[in-house]
C-alpha cells in the first residue's frame, strides 16, 4: 500500500505541478481535482479487487467549451501494477437540446509485469439531457484491445438522476459489458451525493453485477468516496 500512495503522490504532483503555470497563462481554461474512494469502480467492477483508491486528474477546455483535454492518474491492482495513468481528449457538442460527449483516452498501467500489455485505448460517446431537476445519461463504450490478458469489450449504460436539493443529488445507472476474452455481465449502481461545499463532494453509492465470479472484482460494495475540484 505504501509503494502505491508513494506511486500515485509521485504521479499527481508531476500532474499538478505545472498548475500555477497554466492557471497564470488562462486560468480559466484550467480545471483540477483529486479524490479517494474505498474501492475504485470502473463499469461497476473493482480495479483494485476491492481496496482503497485515490485519483487525481486535471483538464484543459477551450474557449467556446467544445474541446478539451488531460491527464490523469489512479491506483489500481492489475499484472503487477498499482497505479493506472491516462490522456484523454474529446469535443461536447450541444444539438437539439441535448448534451454530447465524445472522447478517445489512452491508458497506460504503470511498471506493469514484463510482457504485460500494458496499454489500450477507449473511446466513449454520451448522450445527456436535463429538465429541471431530472437528468438522463446514456453512453456507449469501446476498447478494441483492454489493458492486460482481456481483449476487446462493449459497454452500454443508461443512468437517471435527480437533483432533491442545491447540495443532495441521486442516482441510479444500469449497463451491460460484453468482452471477448472474459465474463459478459450486467451492472448497476445507485447512490447519492452531497456537495459540503462549491469545491468538495461526498458519494456514496451501491454497486452489483449479476456475474457469479470468485473474488472481489465483480463482487457487490458499497463505496464511499470523496473529491475536491477546484
Amino acid at each position: 500500500m505504501l509503494r502505491t500512495l508513494t506511486t500515485v503522490a509521485a504521479a499527481a504532483t508531476a500532474l499538478l505541478a505545472f498548475a500555477p503555470g497554466a492557471a497564470a497563462q488562462d486560468a480559466d481554461n484550467w480545471s483540477f481535482a483529486f479524490g479517494a474512494a474505498t474501492d475504485n469502480r470502473s463499469k461497476d467492477t473493482s480495479k483494485t479487487n476491492g481496496d482503497p483508491v485515490v485519483w487525481a486528474e486535471a483538464e484543459w477546455e477551450s474557449d467556446s467549451g467544445l474541446f478539451y483535454a488531460g491527464p490523469s492518474i489512479e491506483t489500481v491492482d492489475s499484472s503487477g501494477s498499482n497505479a493506472e495513468a491516462g490522456l484523454v481528449g474529446g469535443v461536447r457538442p450541444q444539438f437539439a437540446g441535448f448534451d454530447f460527449d465524445f472522447s478517445a483516452k489512452h491508458k497506460w498501467l504503470i511498471d506493469a509485469n514484463p510482457g504485460t500489455d500494458d496499454d489500450a485505448w477507449e473511446f466513449t460517446a454520451d448522450m445527456k439531457r436535463s429538465i429541471g431537476p431530472a437528468s438522463a445519461r446514456l453512453r456507449v463504450q469501446h476498447s478494441p484491445d483492454n489493458l492486460g490478458s482481456s481483449e476487446g469489450w462493449m459497454w452500454y449504460e443508461a443512468q437517471v438522476g435527480w437533483d432533491f436539493t442545491n447540495k443532495l443529488s441521486g442516482s441510479a445507472a444500469i449497463g451491460r459489458r460484453e468482452q471477448e476474452t472474459s465474463v459478459d455481465y450486467t451492472g448497476y449502481n445507485v447512490g447519492v451525493a452531497y456537495a459540503l461545499t462549491r469545491d468538495i463532494e461526498l458519494d456514496l453509492r451501491w454497486y452489483g453485477t449479476d456475474a457469479e465470479v470468485p473474488g472481489e472484482t465483480y463482487a457487490d460494495a458499497l463505496v464511499a468516496g470523496i473529491s475536491f475540484a477546484f
